[in-house]
């Protein structure tokens, strides 16, 4: 079956309609990794996206059952130049498309994928609507936005961290540190990361409050990782700050843009994100470059961080956008990037046991705050 992308700039794609058959609308990204697809649909981060996959082939090893990020994907659609639909892989389980239509996600294939990737460089993330027909009005409607509601995950009456993190605490058991997740959107990854670190791990609902946290006991924080825009977490900023002023503290993606507006400082939207598994990040003070793995739409503004106890410590090369950050006197650390790197290389893991070796020596309150 024919299908279409239609982009609120009046561009539009024709291709082979793939997944559920189901239309729906969001925000088109592009990915520029070569391999982790199955990471990348099910990452909560990408929640309300439409994510438009550079590398041209797709699906060619399967989907397992081991390295989803989440229960379930959270993505709106996909478009791919070109879809396997018979996988080669001893692991794999089910076809990629099998995984959209289980899911009734939607998707196109045989479409330009550079050429879609070159519009959104040129203008920014775009609204669009993967459709059976080519309607001029879904076009009008994209570019008044009145289509950003359709979307089955966007309601602008809830954050939405709030419609896709967890709806009860969850404990996992360990030998060192008890860490409290607050769960934005946060990968599986990351908790098998402390996991292998020995911590216990306790994930908890993105709206969780602070007295609710302190009365679980932990002794460090990890603000995840989660789709949107940060300052949809505005009226939790007074929560966030004081759980990180009282225990160690490590932000994630998300986490770190919400540390940065807790503590005084600012955001802005990128005008198409960075989302892929080659960003190069330097660390200020070592010199040494990482390759990381990274899916963010929004970052800290540095200017704005210069009357707070936060410093910068790692960079982006390409864009020299603020990657990292941490509190001048406490355990407070944040990285935009994803350090648990799945997909992705591993030579950020040091920010996680950095943070393990914060909460061995403090364990739970930090007693001079």
């Amino acid at each position: 079956m024919k299908g279409y992308l239609l982009l609120e700039t009046g561009d539009w794609f024709s291709g082979t309609w793939i997944g559920a058959d189901v239309e729906m609308s969001g925000e088109v990204v592009f990915q520029t990794g070569m391999t982790g697809y199955q990471e990348v649909i099910t990452d909560p981060s990408y929640a309300g996206q439409i994510v438009n996959f550079t590398y041209p082939l797709i699906g060619n090893y399967g989907i397992n059952t081991i390295d989803d990020q989440s229960i379930r994907p959270h993505i709106q659609g996909v478009i791919v130049a070109e879809l396997c639909r018979q996988p080669s892989h001893s692991q794999y389980s089910q076809t990629f498309e099998e995984v959209l239509q289980k899911h009734h996600i939607p998707g196109l294939s045989g479409i330009d994928t550079r050429e879609l990737t070159k519009i959104i460089r040129k203008h920014g993330s775009l609204m669009g609507t993967i459709s059976r027909t080519n309607d001029p009005e879904k076009i009008a409607a994209l570019r008044s936005n009145k289509l950003h509601d359709a979307s089955k995950i966007i309601n602008e009456k809830e954050p939405i961290v709030d419609q896709i993190t967890i709806k009860k605490p969850h404990y996992y058991s360990g030998n060192g540190p008890h860490v409290v997740v607050i769960d934005y959107g946060s990968k599986f990854s990351i908790i098998e990361s402390l996991r292998s670190l020995g911590c216990a791990v306790t994930v908890v609902p993105s709206y969780y409050s602070a007295e609710a946290i302190r009365s679980i006991q932990p002794d460090g924080i990890v603000f995840s990782n989660g789709p949107g825009d940060p300052k949809q977490l505005k009226d939790r900023l007074e929560d966030i700050k004081q759980l990180a002023l009282n225990y160690p503290t490590l932000g994630i993606c998300l986490g770190h843009q919400a540390l940065g507006l807790a503590f005084g400082g600012d955001t802005q939207k990128l005008p198409f994100g960075h989302r892929g598994v080659n960003h190069p990040v330097i660390n200020l003070r070592t010199k040494k470059v990482w390759i990381t793995s990274q899916n963010h739409g929004y970052i800290i503004k540095e200017n704005s961080l210069k009357n707070t106890d936060l410093f910068v410590t790692h960079r982006n090369v390409n864009d020299k956008s603020v990657e990292g950050m941490k509190h001048r006197y406490l355990p407070i650390q944040s990285v935009q990037f994803h350090p648990e790197a799945h997909p992705g290389p591993v030579e950020a893991f040091a920010i996680f046991q950095d943070f393990v070796d914060q909460c061995t020596v403090n364990k739970g309150v930090i007693q001079y705050v």
